[in-house]
């Protein structure tokens, strides 16, 4: 059977034709060299077999490019870093502020707006040439779940409530803008148009085009913690409770690495793995 014919399961369940051109670009995207991309499709079409999932593929093109250059296997598992953030959405909102921080706003979390009729906990307020969006988060820890036209509903209505009230709470300070959703996930398509339609602006895995989360991260060299393959979930978790989010963070705060009692060797590998990526 030709791979072209081949049938995968994707994270959602749904059957879907293999493409080698999502594989090629996905690849490419961690910047590796076109002779390690052939290589490394050449070895995963040797093994593909029908109703393969996307896991076992993805797994198997990670594993021969750590094999290779391991910052590059990390850009290759960012999405799957990303869901690592969890359990609790906490860390994923640091992670958006921060990404926000690095484009210009001035950001905090977990702040209370008071509504014209409720007040409301909002998990991040951005701020730049005095205009001010309000943005919620809605992380999710597994892969296939999308967010439905619900909660683009809900955080409308709450944005409207706090916008009644937005003179009251910073007169002559700033103008409020837009209201966020932004998901580690993806968005249906009631959201995406329910979004479009009330003039709420969603940010997803890959939407907008060429500027969704994965686009940003990469522009900005904004990787999580997460993405390292050689830290262990347990420092990895460590970390991320000492708010640690990004890579950036670990190089300006080596001493938690000794803090774990990380090897010098060890340590040297950890920041030369992170260093690349942040290039």
């Amino acid at each position: 059977m030709s791979t072209s014919e081949l049938h995968i399961i994707k994270s959602s369940g749904e059957k879907a034709l293999f493409s080698v051109d999502k594989l090629r670009n996905s690849l490419a995207h961690t910047g590796a060299d076109t002779t390690l991309i052939e290589t490394i499709i050449a070895q995963v079409n040797e093994e593909l077999y029908p109703n393969i999932s996307t896991r076992e593929i993805y797994n198997r093109a990670f594993a021969l490019l750590k094999k290779n250059k391991s910052h590059l296997a990390s850009k290759y598992k960012l999405k799957k870093a990303i869901y690592e953030l969890g359990p609790t959405g906490f860390p994923f909102e640091r992670f958006v502020s921060a990404i926000l921080d690095f484009s210009g706003y001035s950001t905090k979390i977990g702040q209370i707006l008071k509504g014209k009729c409720v007040s409301h906990e909002v998990d991040i307020t951005a701020t730049k040439n005095d205009e001010t969006t309000v943005i919620e988060c809605k992380f999710h820890s597994e892969q296939g779940p999308k967010c439905n036209v619900k909660i683009p509903l809900y955080i409308h209505s709450r944005f409207q409530d706090i916008k009644a009230n937005w003179p009251k709470i910073a007169p002559h300070k700033s103008r409020l803008m837009k209201g966020w959703v932004v998901t580690n996930t993806r968005f249906t398509k009631d959201a995406l148009q329910y979004g479009k339609c009330c003039g709420l602006y969603l940010l997803s895995w890959d939407y907008p085009s060429n500027n969704g989360l994965k686009d940003r991260i990469d522009r900005l060299g904004l990787y999580p913690i997460t993405v390292s393959t050689l830290l262990s979930q347990r420092e990895k978790q460590f970390l991320l409770s000492r708010t640690i989010v990004l890579c950036k963070d670990l190089i300006n705060d080596k001493f938690y690495l000794d803090h774990l009692g990380i090897s010098e060797p060890r340590k040297s590998k950890i920041l030369n793995e992170i260093t690349h990526l942040c290039l």
